[in-house]
């Protein structure tokens, strides 16, 4: 696309941001890669395309081999330490203080939503704030674990009984936390447009948050390198980088404000 096509497509986009009422952000794995932590599903660098994700990252295999799952999530955790929010969290987080979007929608674990200065954030996946002990349930802050994990690859313990400490991030086998993701239903339920960002949707029940909306009468704006099986039906779509077309996006809404 040209310079022209981008334009276009930029005002048109501007112009669905500016009459929304209830816009949404619907964020995936792309929307960090900027920040420089990979995503899983790419075919050449993503993570399952190197590991398999039910041997190293399924509830199962934590209860029984919990080191096979630290030594995969180590590269990950130095990158999540390591990672600072790029223009897009921060662009998304200006349009919430401007009220122009409602809330965050993440399947990220990340944090850079909350980093970037965004306040309603829905975290699908969970988290690495806390991790719980699977032995006695006792909770525990998670920075400073996972700082010594990341530099010392010792597995966090816990302090009062010796559990091995589980992160508190969705693995496969296990259920999505079932009150965020009830009031993310309800968002998209209420929403005018969808922003999906850096989300191939090809990971339920995220994948279909946007036709939920669709069907009730929102408009729908795709940003992604790849294509979704929405692009279809979505008003706009971008195939640039995010952290290029989401603060140019938020720019020219807040132009027009002014």
């Amino acid at each position: 696309m040209g310079a022209s096509g981008f334009n276009q497509d930029l005002r048109r986009a501007a112009e669905l941001l500016t009459a929304a009422q209830r816009t949404v952000a619907l964020t995936g794995a792309g929307i960090s890669t900027p920040s420089g932590i990979p995503d899983f599903r790419s075919t050449k660098d993503g993570l399952w395309h190197q590991h398999d994700p039910m041997e190293v990252a399924s509830l199962t295999a934590f209860r029984y081999q919990p080191e096979r799952f630290f030594a995969w999530v180590r590269p990950l955790a130095q990158n999540i330490l390591a990672a600072q929010p790029n223009a897009a969290h921060k662009a998304l987080a200006e349009l919430e203080a401007a009220g122009r979007l409602r809330a965050v929608i993440t399947q990220n674990i990340d944090d850079l939503h909350r980093r970037a200065g965004s306040i309603a954030v829905y975290e699908l996946h969970g988290h690495l704030r806390q991790a719980t002990c699977i032995l006695c349930f006792r909770r525990y802050p998670s920075s400073r674990l996972m700082a010594d994990f990341a530099d010392l690859g010792e597995i966090p313990r816990c302090r009062a009984c010796g559990g091995t400490l589980k992160p508190e991030v969705v693995l496969f086998g296990e259920q999505l936390p079932y009150f965020v993701v009830q009031e993310a239903k309800a968002l998209i339920a209420r929403s005018d447009l969808v922003l999906v960002i850096g989300s191939s949707l090809e990971v339920t029940p995220a994948a279909v948050f946007p036709v939920q909306a669709l069907n009730a009468g929102a408009r729908l704006i795709i940003i992604n390198r790849d294509p979704t099986y929405l692009d279809d039906r979505a008003d706009v779509v971008f195939r640039q980088d995010v952290a290029e077309v989401v603060p140019a996006l938020v720019q020219e809404v807040m132009r027009g404000q002014g």
